[in-house]
């Protein structure tokens, strides 16, 4: 069964389980709980900046914060990334005691003050080889109106609230020398950084 990413890279979903034979997404009472879960919370992370850029800029400068390409780690516990800091997350998860946290909700609180404290890879340490994707193959991921319109279609009584599903507050309370050392997709399945979450091979 054939891995993707919609949105970020870093979260994979079966192919299968969240797109239709006609190459749509799959109504969300089809897609299993858990993808399931992983998608509504994309749509409040896919226009998010990158956290270390943040940690860097803060809401004061956050004009020059990179948008995020990246997930990792679980639900409401995640860490976004450009492709710039990448490195820096996975040296923190290889080298640096992050491995320890995963599976955990705290996990990107963690990583946060290992940046905030001043930490960052050395010079030169490579990334995840990631396996591109043809991006006109994949549906677009839906926004949250559209998303809170699929929740609520055979539901009656109690409405649900898609921000908070992804995160978010309801409007009414008011966010060739590092070739070696370059680390494969395989071996960060391997090391298990995203726990359930499996990267595609080369």
């Amino acid at each position: 069964m054939a891995k993707v990413s919609i949105g970020l890279r870093g979260w994979r979903f079966d192919e299968e389980e969240i797109i239709s034979e006609d190459g749509e997404l799959r109504p969300l009472d089809e897609i299993p709980e858990e993808p399931r879960e992983r998608l509504v919370r994309l749509v409040g992370l896919v226009e998010e900046p990158c956290d270390v850029c943040y940690l860097e800029y803060g809401d004061a400068e956050v004009h020059r914060c990179r948008q995020a390409e990246i997930v990792y780690g679980e639900p409401g516990g995640e860490v976004l990334l450009c492709a710039e800091h990448e490195p820096d997350f996975i040296y923190w998860f290889r080298e640096a005691g992050g491995s320890e946290h995963k599976g955990r909700q705290e996990f990107g609180d963690r990583f946060h003050e290992w940046v905030a404290a001043g930490n960052e890879a050395p010079d030169g340490y490579a990334s995840v080889e990631h396996v591109e994707e043809d991006p006109d193959g994949l549906p677009d991921l839906p926004d949250q109106q559209e998303i809170q319109e699929r929740l609520e279609e055979g539901f009656e009584g109690e409405r649900i609230d898609i921000r908070a599903l992804a995160g978010e507050k309801p409007s009414d309370e008011g966010d060739d020398d590092t070739a070696d050392d370059r680390l494969s997709e395989d071996e960060l399945a391997d090391a298990d950084v995203d726990l359930s979450t499996e990267y595609p091979s080369n």
